[in-house]
């Protein structure tokens, strides 16, 4: 059994009140590990980042750390709500390295019509200068991430036609093609309603591991596993039956969207994988899991 175990009781990462772009919320963050550091580019909102809070704006904040407890933050915003398809501001950001370049895929949200909301797609060096490329898939769409690395010569990419995984092949980040479904929401279960991917899928000794989010009929998101082929990840091989977590925490079940864990960073370093994950859509927390304790028995493994 899969289960991830926080790092702190605590948030690690809140809204700074006198910082007019994130004094709200902070929450949705892509990160990686690189020299060392843990680096985090998240979301952050003006106000609660849900319509029933009113036009909400939101920004990408970056910070950094040694530990995952202390984290040193720009004061302003690193990407804003400046282009045309992002009049609302980027979300959700998720980031992976390829050579050596790092590629942001987020949803840019423009509400100028239902449903106006992209895939985009930013590239940078240094993981706090972004060069956006524009909209990576031209349709409503959401939780998005490239694989980190290209699997028999193709960028893969996955994403959600809701309620459901999706995965889609490209060779030049323009034309995407071979869109397939691998996971769908299961009836009268914890994934009932929809699902989603959490971080991007990351290394293990057989095959892709991936978290990802699913949401029950009261709402409440918390976080799955996936085991993927490492070859042809179309192709799933375990999926378990069980959460890997979920809200327990005060500030997992209070917040602006009470009672979720919801994450877009799944990090392979050293000895354990770590994801980086929102409570509440209101502040950012971490957990992680030893790779030694990753053991996949068939008990707790839908496939």
């Amino acid at each position: 059994m899969i289960k991830l175990t926080r790092v702190s009781k605590e948030p690690i990462l809140k809204p700074i009140e006198k910082h007019s772009w994130e004094r709200a919320a902070v929450f949705n963050a892509g990160a990686v590990y690189k020299d060392g550091l843990f680096h985090m580019v998240y979301r952050a909102t003006d106000i609660g980042g849900h319509e029933r809070f009113g036009e909400y704006i939101n920004s990408f904040g970056y910070a950094v750390s040694k530990d995952l407890l202390q984290w040193s933050r720009y004061s302003q915003p690193i990407l804003k709500n400046d282009v045309p398809q992002e009049l609302r501001g980027p979300e959700d950001p998720r980031i992976v390295r390829i050579d050596d370049l790092f590629y942001m895929t987020y949803v840019g949200f423009a509400n100028r019509f239902p449903g106006d909301y992209r895939i985009c797609l930013a590239i940078s060096e240094d993981l706090v200068h972004w060069e956006r490329q524009g909209v990576l898939l031209d349709e409503e769409n959401k939780n998005a991430s490239l694989f980190p690395e290209k699997i028999k010569g193709e960028y893969l990419l996955l994403h959600r036609r809701y309620p459901d995984i999706w995965i889609s092949s490209t060779k030049d980040l323009k034309t995407f093609y071979n869109h397939t479904k691998i996971m769908t929401t299961l009836p009268d279960d914890w994934q009932c309603t929809r699902i989603g991917i959490a971080g991007p899928p990351v290394h293990h000794q057989q095959g892709w591991l991936l978290f990802y989010h699913a949401v029950d009929r009261l709402n409440q998101y918390r976080l799955g596993v996936a085991l993927l082929d490492y070859e042809n990840p179309r192709k799933v091989l375990a999926r378990q039956s069980i959460p890997a977590i979920e809200p327990e925490l005060e500030w997992e079940k209070n917040g602006y969207v009470p009672n979720v864990i919801f994450s877009c960073a799944t990090i392979e370093n050293d000895d354990r994988y770590t994801v980086i994950y929102a409570g509440a859509d209101t502040v950012i927390g971490a957990a992680y899991i030893m790779k030694s304790d990753v053991v996949f028995e068939s008990k707790d493994w839908l496939i």
